[in-house]
């Protein structure tokens, strides 16, 4: 079984070794590519904690601060696995998406115990300041990074496709799922995916993989690595 992984390089290759583990050989073509703001200043004055909807938040901010001390509030495992190997001690996990972190932050947190401060790319998803601001809180987002869609998928993935050697694409957010579906419809290999399946993190990933069509989309039971590790293992 080979199964292609979407996700940025730097989360793309231990995931790969996850997969190994399983006996699940894998292709690597990130959707996006992470590239720091240079010169962002990191105001924490006021701030009683920290909120991250992903690994790629919480490396940005590590390399614009130092601070380890603050309480960080993660949208899931991946991102809180991040947060403890820069050395986050303080770290409260939801489970996947921004809904559930708002509600975790709304459940641990004092609306008058300072700003919140949300450490995100320049393009983000859900309504998770809003959801925080109607609860009474201070909201703060700072975007320490962009996220650059890819234009187009490499030669390796289209030739996959064309040969059929894919069995499943892995995808864990609805905006790379909307980027794979984008370029994989530029390609030759576009009508090929009615034997590959979409192995998503969750409903919303889903939602927006099946504006094309795939053998069949899988959703994660919940969304978590873990359990999209499990699913694949089912598939074969």
């Amino acid at each position: 079984m080979k199964v292609l992984i979407t996700r940025s390089e730097v989360d793309a290759e231990p995931l790969a070794a996850l997969l190994y583990a399983r006996q699940v050989e894998t292709l690597i073509d990130p959707m996006i590519s992470i590239e720091l703001i240079p010169g962002t200043s990191l105001n924490l004055s006021g701030v009683q904690a920290l909120l991250m909807t992903s690994a790629n938040g919480v490396r940005a901010y590590c390399a614009n601060n130092s601070e380890r001390q603050i309480p960080l509030f993660a949208v899931g495992d991946a991102t809180a696995r991040e947060a403890v190997g820069y050395g986050f001690e303080k770290i409260s996990t939801a489970c996947g998406d921004v809904s559930h972190l708002a509600e975790l932050a709304q459940s641990h947190l004092s609306r008058d115990g300072g700003a919140l401060l949300h450490v995100a790319g320049t393009i983000t998803a859900g309504d998770l300041g809003n959801d925080l601001i109607r609860a009474g809180f201070e909201y703060r987002r700072v975007a320490l990074y962009n996220a650059v869609a890819a234009k187009t998928l490499r030669n390796q993935t289209i030739s996959a496709l064309i040969n059929n050697e894919l069995h499943g694409v892995l995808l864990y957010s609805p905006r790379t799922a909307d980027i794979f579906c984008h370029c994989v419809g530029k390609d030759p290999g576009a009508d090929m995916l009615n034997n590959v399946t979409a192995y998503c993190l969750s409903t919303a990933v889903a939602d927006k993989a099946k504006v094309v069509k795939w053998r069949s989309v899988v959703i994660a039971s919940k969304p978590t690595q873990l359990e999209l590790l499990c699913v694949v293992e089912d598939g074969f």
